[in-house]
């Protein structure tokens, strides 16, 4: 059986961090692992408590795994500060890991935010240039591609900036956007639109997480990137199209085992 590992913040509600990870990734078909870079007090509505775990025990989890499971691909999300984001890069670049997927957690969807000023800088420098593809969503494209991005032309800019100024694939997320999900995905020098149905759907609580994490399973399963991108598009349409509704803002991820079959192969 394939691996994964997602390296993230653990959420109270279950919407989000590596619980929605670990949903996503077994409902994907490969066996999850994680290891944890904070313990946060929240639910659909917010984010409101986060008790960072230390670089010295991060690095203790991240050992554990790749010295016994090796993981087939990697998510990084949610990561706060810079000191962890320091023991990340030197542990993936320690062990050669390969296929990783890096979701730049800045904001939670309800608007809390989750990455400290500092850690910016150590993301662009640290994980970045080591990953297979970053996944930003138009507020995070803005940061990492320093300019403006308000129309599907500056998504195509802000992807090729980043891309060619980290080395990596972008995903360019047009979640944000008023009247389609259409995502941008920039690789080896050249870009393609990723359509995707706009579903009107409240409970996005952990989109993103869900979205990274299914690349990252289908990339361990040996699915090149596009592939990836497109079968974690649909998988994420089916979960939203479901339309559960658990609390006020939940995710979409308690319909995801229903949904295992189509996507498993």
């Amino acid at each position: 059986m394939k691996t994964a590992l997602t390296i993230a913040g653990s959420d109270s509600s279950g919407g989000a961090g590596i619980q929605a990870d670990i949903k996503t990734m077994t409902a994907n078909g490969v066996y999850a692992m994680s290891a944890i870079t904070a313990l946060t007090a929240q639910n659909t509505t917010g984010v409101y408590g986060i008790m960072e775990a230390t670089p010295e025990f991060l690095e203790e989890q991240l050992e554990r795994v790749f010295t016994d499971i090796f993981p087939d691909a990697v998510k990084t999300g949610m990561v706060s500060s810079s000191a962890l984001i320091a023991v990340i890069g030197k542990v993936l670049r320690r062990h050669q890991a390969k296929n990783i997927v890096v979701d730049p957690v800045m904001v939670s969807t309800s608007g809390s935010r989750l990455l400290a000023e500092d850690a910016v800088a150590a993301l662009k420098e640290e994980l970045l240039p080591l990953c297979t593809v970053c996944t930003p969503n138009i507020p995070e494209a803005q940061v990492l591609a320093d300019m403006a991005v308000t129309c599907p032309e500056e998504m195509e800019q802000a992807a090729q900036r980043i891309g060619e100024k980290y080395g990596c694939a972008v995903l360019c997320k047009g979640g944000h956007q008023v009247s389609t999900a259409d995502d941008y995905l920039w690789q080896n020098g050249k870009g393609t639109w990723m359509r995707g149905q706009r579903i009107e759907n409240p409970n996005t609580h952990g989109t993103g997480c869900t979205l990274s994490s299914a690349i990252a399973a289908n990339l361990a399963k040996g699915y090149d990137l596009p592939a990836a991108v497109e079968r974690a598009k649909a998988y994420i349409s089916g979960a939203l199209a479901a339309m559960l509704d658990l609390g006020a803002g939940s995710g979409p991820l308690d319909h995801l085992f229903e949904l295992k079959g189509e996507f498993v192969k």
